[in-house]
This record gives structure tokens, C-alpha cells and sequence, in this order.
């Protein structure tokens, strides 16, 4: 076991030396800052003569009672971080700390704060904790803390910040690695804390939902790092112009629906506005559905025997096109001659026979039938279309 006694000071001790034949006393009163970190200290004995004591660096030990600290009066800074600490004790004589570092210990209970009124900061994070509990805060102590400017609760299971919804004066919260999740109460809490410039909340679930970094930024005005990430003032304007905008359509249909439907019976539909022409794809308003019944019906018209397929206007256009484009020319003025003329003197022949061509040029002449496909367009554009009459026939 190692303890923290005057003579360990006097004899280890190498930031203040002590003064030849100079008095122990005197030279512990003149002490204000030790360092006995990482030293394997177990416990704190009487250290009264340090009555000047104003920082204290005991981190990393193996301290289990916080003790034998009331004479320091005028200590300010304590440093007790990666021990083995279960309870905050013996610490109401203090009345001038502003710095309390608790930090990776075994507290499962913040209390005996009451008389700290002077505390600045508080840094009681990563506890070890039971399993599936978390870290409980008496509210006399938190209520106490009112000058509490910089607060670390990170990794303490914590699922709410209720308990620190009095602390108006915060401008450092660190809350990383918890179970927080409401937004709701994350804004009201927010909202409280106009000084805070520095919030820390990685590792909760609320950070996975949707614009979770720009939802926190539009919360408090005065934030300047979220998550260790510097806020942009250009991005801060972006966002709170998009919530303005967000806020007044959301009134807009809060008045719409309170002036159109005020004792809940009225109810207005829009004017019916038909088409200036007639359209092709047009359905009549009120008949979901429609449209698809219609298709149905037409499919299965098309399906009967003897049914005539339907061909717009376009089609035959471009069938006529396609049928011209594809018989041979035989001079400038058989192109200008009428189509009628033309299909007449090509589609004359013997009943019963195969066309013979008439008045074309050599080359067609000398080849008495058409092309299979050329008869089949042509006979198909006279059957449908009448190109030629019963006379020339």
C-alpha cells in the first residue's frame, strides 16, 4: 500500500524544491501544486500543512475514498480521474474548487456537490457501472451547480438530460457514447442553454437519424463544434432560412385548414377545369380507374374474330409513305403524276393472273412480276385505301 503522507512529498517531490535547512513546515506551506500521478497511491493521508494547496494531480492511482482534503481551502483544481473512486465524499469543505475530474472510476451516485457553488467544471464520465444501469444524479447537487459551466457525462448509459435541464450557464456539455434518442427533448434542453458553443453527442442513437447534424445546429444559435466539428456560419444562415420557410408553410396550412373547414363540416373541393381541346389520353375527373377499364375493353374488342384493327390517321400516313418509297421512279413527272394514275397503270393485269406493269421504264418491263412484297403492299393499299377505281380495274 502506498500513501500520500508529508514525507512522501518532502522526498519525491521535484517541481517545488526544497531549500537548504529550510523548515519542513515552511516548505509545505509554501507548496501550492502537486504532482502524484501515476505513483500507485492507494490512499490520501493528513496533509494539513499544505494549507496553500490550490491544484492536485492524483490521476491514475489506486485511490478508493476521497479523504483527508478538508484543510485545503484555497484548492481549486482536483484531479482524481482512473481510480477506483464509488462515492463523492468529503468534498463540502472546499468551497473555492472550480475543476473536479472524477472520470473512469466506479460512482454510481453524483452527489455531495451541495456546498461546491464556485464549481466551473465537472467531469464524471465513463464510469464503471453495474451492467444495465446508468449514472443517477442527485437533484440537490445539480441544482447547486448553478456557476457550472463545462459538464462531460459521456459514457454513463444516460437515456434523457432532464436532470440538467437547470444548469443555464453551461457552454461545454459532452454527452458522447449514451442512449439518448428524443430530438424533441434535445431541443427543448437546447433551448436553455443560450451560452453553449461546444456540444458532444457521438454515439447516441439520435445521432443516426435523418439531418441529424443540421436539426441540431437549427436548435441553438449559439453552437460553434458539434461532435468535434466546427459549425459554418454560411451553412448556419442556409439552415435557419430553410426552417423559417419550413415554419411559415407549416402555418399556412394550419390557417388554410382552420378558415376552410372551421366547424368541421365544410369542405371545398377546386373548380373543375376541363381541357381547352379535346386530348387523346384524357379521362374524366371522379373515375379512378377508368383509364385502365377502358384498355381492357379495347383489348378485348381487338381479340373478337372480324374485329378491324384500329389505325389512326399518322399510321396510314406513314404506311402510304413507306409503300411510295419503296416503288421504283420513273421520271420527274411520273412523281408528279397522281398516285391514283400511277397504281393503276402497276396493278393492271389478266383476271385470275399475276399484274403486268405498264408504261415503266425498260429495266421493270423486262421483269414481269413484282417483288412478293411490293404485290402484298400494293394489293393491301388498293383493297383498303381504293386506290383504284372499278373503272381502270
Amino acid at each position: 500500500m502506498v500513501r500520500l503522507t508529508i514525507d512522501l512529498i518532502a522526498r519525491v517531490n521535484t517541481h517545488t524544491k526544497r531549500k537548504r535547512d529550510e523548515p519542513l513546515s515552511q516548505y509545505l506551506r509554501r507548496l501550492t501544486h502537486l504532482y502524484f500521478q501515476e505513483r500507485h497511491i492507494d490512499e490520501i493521508d493528513d496533509l494539513s500543512l499544505c494549507k496553500n494547496l490550490s491544484v492536485l494531480y492524483l490521476y491514475d492511482n489506486r485511490i478508493s475514498r476521497i479523504q483527508n482534503l478538508h484543510f485545503a481551502s484555497n484548492l481549486t483544481h482536483l484531479y482524481l480521474q482512473n481510480n477506483l473512486i464509488n462515492k463523492i465524499e468529503n468534498l463540502s469543505l472546499l468551497r473555492r474548487l472550480e475543476k473536479l475530474y472524477l472520470g473512469n472510476n466506479e460512482i454510481t451516485v453524483v452527489e455531495g456537490l451541495e456546498k461546491l457553488e464556485n464549481l466551473k467544471e465537472l467531469h464524471i464520465e465513463n464510469q464503471r457501472l453495474p451492467p444495465g444501469e446508468k449514472l443517477l444524479f442527485d437533484p440537490r447537487s445539480i441544482q447547486a451547480l448553478s456557476a457550472l459551466c463545462v459538464l462531460n457525462v459521456s459514457g454513463n448509459n444516460l437515456e434523457d438530460l432532464q436532470d440538467f435541464r437547470c444548469l443555464g450557464n453551461l457552454n461545454q456539455f459532452m454527452a458522447a457514447d449514451n442512449q439518448l434518442e428524443d430530438m424533441k427533448e434535445l431541443a427543448q434542453v437546447l433551448a436553455g442553454w443560450v451560452n453553449l458553443w461546444r456540444l458532444e453527442l457521438v454515439g447516441n442513437p439520435l445521432c443516426r437519424k435523418a439531418k441529424y447534424r443540421d436539426r441540431v445546429i437549427v436548435m441553438s444559435g449559439s453552437l460553434e463544434v458539434l461532435d468535434g466539428k466546427e459549425i459554418n456560419e454560411t451553412a448556419r444562415k442556409f439552415l435557419l432560412s430553410w426552417k423559417a420557410n419550413k415554419e411559415a408553410r407549416r402555418r399556412q396550412r394550419e390557417d388554410r385548414k382552420k378558415n376552410g373547414d372551421a366547424d368541421g363540416t365544410r369542405r371545398e373541393l377546386p373548380p373543375l377545369q376541363l381541357p381547352h381541346a379535346p386530348l387523346r389520353n384524357y379521362i374524366m375527373p371522379g373515375l379512378p380507374g377508368a383509364r385502365k377499364q377502358f384498355e381492357a375493353i379495347l383489348a378485348r374488342s381487338r381479340s373478337l374474330p372480324g374485329s378491324a384493327d384500329v389505325m389512326g390517321r399518322g399510321d396510314m400516313l406513314a404506311q402510304k409513305t413507306e409503300i411510295i418509297a419503296e416503288l421504283p421512279k420513273k421520271s420527274l413527272s411520273d412523281l408528279q403524276a397522281p398516285i391514283r394514275s400511277r397504281y393503276a397503270r402497276i396493278l393492271v393485269g389478266e383476271p385470275g393472273g399475276t399484274p403486268i406493269p405498264r408504261d415503266l421504264p425498260p429495266p421493270i418491263r423486262s421483269s414481269p412480276v413484282l417483288r412478293p412484297s411490293l404485290q402484298a403492299k400494293a394489293i393491301d393499299v388498293r383493297s383498303s385505301n381504293q386506290f383504284v377505281d372499278s373503272k381502270v380495274l
